[in-house]
């Protein structure tokens, strides 16, 4: 039996743009082994399987190589098929069963609305490799229950970073977000995102950061909604909201290739 399987450029309305992920609905629980040849086949930072379970969607992200806990993203673009496809009604929330725990998605204002769990950050000793690995000075460093967070001085300083992969791939982490306060008009702040050591060497728009992102920038700048951008070659958007241990992430996204697993 084939299986359909959508290509979806998330945290975007433009094709190209944002950062694509994979998306396949499973009739029934597929092998895991399968599931991560194909991640590796269809080389994305992220691809999603889903099926239905108690009331909602079994959700799994593969990057090539390894099996992640929370990937926002590929979740929005699983969340707009599962509503361009008819799986769900567009004023169905969308349930998802994770290893997160239950995330949902919602259409609203003309944005899909993630709602994550909020990932705080507390301060580090920086391991050597993060100097080795980003060329750049930092004003903090932090880690969270994923990744490293470095603040650095400027937007410029965060476009500008050209990262060593090998020795970013030395440190035990899944990734490092790169951020400072935006000097561009209508952002708040911007960020980057490198995990060479999970197969993805710079992630275009990485949801999960930014349940991290929130929480520290409400700490810096004394708000709780931002507009943000991450500044990668692709980029993308998001809009993100702190409301206590939870944080939500608009986007938009479009879908831009659709085929058949045989």
């Amino acid at each position: 039996m084939s299986l359909r399987i959508v290509q979806v450029d998330a945290f975007t309305s433009i094709p190209f743009t944002g950062n694509p992920a994979a998306v396949c609905v499973l009739p029934a629980p597929a092998d895991e082994k399968w599931m991560q040849s194909v991640a590796a086949e269809m080389n994305l930072s992220e691809t999603a399987f889903l099926h239905r379970e108690d009331g909602g969607f079994r959700l799994r992200w593969f990057t090539p190589t390894v099996e992640v806990d929370l990937c926002g993203h590929a979740t929005l673009a699983s969340a707009h098929v599962l509503w361009e496809e008819e799986h769900l009604g567009r004023g169905e929330r969308a349930r998802f069963l994770s290893k997160s725990g239950t995330l949902t998605a919602d259409w609203r204002d003309g944005l899909i609305e993630l709602d994550f769990p909020a990932s705080p950050t507390a301060a580090v000793d920086a391991p050597p490799e993060l100097a080795a690995g980003l060329g750049v000075e930092f004003t903090f460093v932090g880690k969270t229950a994923f990744d490293y967070l470095v603040e650095v001085a400027s937007e410029e300083v965060v476009r500008a970073v050209r990262p060593d992969m090998t020795a970013l791939a030395r440190i035990k982490t899944r990734g490092i977000i790169v951020t400072a306060r935006a000097t561009t008009p209508t952002y708040d702040f911007v960020s980057r995102f490198f995990g060479p050591r999970a197969g993805v060497p710079e992630d275009p728009v990485t949801g999960s950061a930014h349940c991290a992102l929130g929480p520290y920038w409400q700490s810096r700048l004394g708000k709780d909604a931002f507009f943000a951008h991450q500044a990668s070659r692709r980029g993308g958007d998001l809009r993100v909201t702190v409301a206590g241990d939870r944080v939500k992430l608009g986007g938009q996204a479009v879908t831009v290739l659709r085929g058949e697993l045989i």
